[in-house]
């Protein structure tokens, strides 16, 4: 009887689970819906809590706040899934790291920017408009900053530690070079405005991050 009751409410657990991330799916991609419609300031918590079919209460036991909705909107364009695990801590992260040849590397992570920035460029723009007039979300988007800088950083720092940047060019420059090039604003000007296919500004992002950081081949 007592395994049979641990069982049943092992199975109910797993069941409350699933049913939060669903809910928290269906809040996810509500809201990005509306927020693309609507804009930032326009979306109420019960817009979303209507489109999305999840109570309002539910909506702000698991979120929160409007605000904490497009956080995890953000978090979930940049991992391209709910997973709790962040990108920097995945295998395939950790695997580039791992190359010994630094144009493999930042091949990689030129991949890994590339879709990226193709999931959360819609996402970014709401971000910084929202930033505008909201302290709140001005707040969200500096931390955000912050956080890219950091995780570009441990490229650079990884190719200074293997002696792999081109001579003369230091590991803060490399990191500002990576962080400036691989940022969403450039990402926006030219797929977004220039029309450039996502594979076009893929080969010329790897090869001037390869240009600018790496010795000459050969």
């Amino acid at each position: 009887m007592t395994t049979d009751v641990r069982r049943g409410r092992s199975q109910g657990g797993t069941g409350g689970q699933a049913r939060t991330r669903l809910a928290r799916a269906a809040v996810v991609q509500a809201a990005r819906t509306l927020f693309l419609e609507r804009g930032y300031p326009g979306t109420t918590i019960e817009a979303i809590s209507e489109l999305s079919d999840v109570p309002p209460a539910t909506v702000y036991r698991l979120f929160s706040s409007k605000l904490g909705i497009l956080r995890a909107l953000l978090d979930v364009s940049v991992a391209g899934d709910d997973d709790d695990v962040p990108v920097e801590e995945r295998p395939f992260v950790r695997a580039i790291l791992a190359d010994p040849d630094p144009r493999k590397q930042l091949s990689g992570f030129v991949g890994i920017t590339s879709g990226i920035q193709s999931r959360t460029e819609p996402v970014y723009r709401i971000l910084v408009s929202a930033a505008g007039s909201d302290p709140d979300a001005a707040a969200l988007l500096t931390e955000r900053t912050r956080h890219r800088r950091q995780n570009q950083s441990r490229i650079a720092s990884h190719l200074a530690s293997a002696g792999a940047l081109r001579p003369g060019l230091s590991e803060r420059e490399a990191a500002d070079i990576i962080h400036a090039l691989m940022s969403p604003e450039v990402y926006r000007l030219l797929v977004g405005d220039r029309g450039w296919a996502g594979e076009q500004y893929e080969q010329w992002l790897k090869g001037i991050l390869i240009d600018q950081l790496l010795p000459p081949a050969g």
